[in-house]
């Protein structure tokens, strides 16, 4: 019952400030100028709806981004390895050739 009670009121609430909100856009139609300020809140309107658009787009292409940034990353550790090695016995092998050269002297 008291739920009943709630909802009638939470409804009647609603319709009151249905009827409020008809009642001033009509009273702001009336007023000198409200076409253009009505024009330009839908123009906001539409900007901010294409904004929000571009933004979610971005948001994706932040992911999109982590994901690559993550693969080179990975990848730059694998073949980092591979060319620390190789750079090992490159200098090894010239410290030997340059104590050769030098015992043959």
């Amino acid at each position: 019952m008291v739920h009943a009670v709630a909802t009638a009121r939470k409804g009647d609430l609603l319709g009151r400030l249905a009827d409020l909100s008809e009642e001033a856009i009509q009273r702001l139609s009336d007023v000198p100028g409200a076409d253009r300020a009505l024009g330009a809140v839908n123009a906001l309107r539409e900007r901010t709806d294409e904004l929000q658009r571009r933004v979610r787009g971005l948001e994706a292409l932040e992911q999109r981004i982590a994901a690559l940034e993550r693969k080179v990353e990975k990848l730059s550790k694998a073949s980092g390895t591979s060319e620390r090695s190789t750079a090992r016995k490159t200098t090894s092998t010239k410290s030997s050739s340059s104590s050769t050269a030098r015992k043959k002297s």
